[in-house]
């Protein structure tokens, strides 16, 4: 905590013990394989839809275990914050970037719910529908091996405990 956050009373940040989580989906969500064998467009739509994607399934990770409510609304939150950074570097001015920044959360809670149907189908084909409906692919983009890869990450979510999740220790 700063000095000046000390002298006005100001809270801690309880975000920062999931900044380590947060750079872990960004970093996921940045991997070659979801755009050279996935065919995500590598453009900033595509990098959205796959930071979307990743933060939807440890979303989903989180939402099945009670305790890591709060956690999952300071994620949430850190997602918000990096949002509003992007949009006011794209130049987006302060009067508009608040109804830009529902639009985006408005998107992400359509994709968890659309990823969450589609991973409890136990069906690639629902999960395939999932991801052509809600990922940006260049013209040789493969919907299939995107649904392969993220149910591979959804199972390593599945397989990773609470603590180190929360840490960002997310082995592949």
């Amino acid at each position: 905590m700063s000095l000046l956050s000390r002298l006005l009373g100001a809270a801690p940040d309880d975000r920062a013990a999931l900044r380590p989580l947060w750079s872990r989906v960004v970093t996921i969500a940045r991997e070659p394989e979801w755009y050279i064998r996935g065919g995500i467009a590598d453009s900033q739509q595509g990098r959205f839809d796959a930071v979307t994607m990743v933060l939807a399934l440890v979303l989903l990770r989180m939402e099945s275990t009670p305790a890591l409510a709060v956690p999952t609304a300071r994620l949430t939150e850190l997602f918000v914050e990096d949002m509003d950074g992007q949009l006011r570097q794209d130049g987006v001015g302060d009067l508009i970037v608040g109804k830009h920044i529902g639009k985006l959360m408005s998107t992400l809670g359509g994709r968890i719910g659309a990823y969450r149907a589609a991973l409890a189908a136990h069906d690639d084909a629902a999960l395939i529908e999932a991801v052509q409906r809600n990922v940006s692919l260049t013209e040789r983009g493969d919907a299939a091996a995107v649904a392969v890869h993220m149910r591979g990450l959804a199972g390593t979510l599945g397989e990773t405990s609470d603590t180190a999740l929360l840490a960002g220790e997310i082995v592949r």
